[in-house]
């Protein structure tokens, strides 16, 4: 048997962060774009905008944010706090991995 679980990170009782949230600010930062990010994880834009909304009016700062014009045009970043909280996220699930880990041993 195993113990298995999710996490999810709120604040003032709502949803900042959970594994899709944190799947789409990755591919944010890797793609410079909401509109390419929502293509690479096969997510329509509606949606992830809603996402991203949702998490930069829960969070204290936002987690994402427009990069106006430039030669290659304009985009979407993952800003300092939104990295951070990225990282703050992947060592907290690695850690409750690890956790339900040992307590699946106890059933073994």
């Amino acid at each position: 048997m195993k113990v298995k679980g999710r996490i999810w990170l709120e604040h003032n009782d709502q949803i900042i962060l959970g594994v899709g949230r944190v799947q789409l600010l990755e591919q944010i930062a890797i793609d410079g774009s909401i509109n390419s990010a929502c293509k690479s994880l096969n997510m329509s834009y509606k949606k992830a905008w809603k996402l991203v909304d949702s998490m930069n009016t829960v969070a204290d700062e936002p987690l994402v944010e427009k990069v106006s014009g430039g030669k290659g045009g304009g985009g979407t970043r993952v800003t300092d706090f939104g990295k951070e909280m990225i990282q703050k996220f992947r060592t907290a699930e690695a850690n409750t991995k690890q956790f339900f880990k040992s307590e699946s041993e106890q059933f073994d």
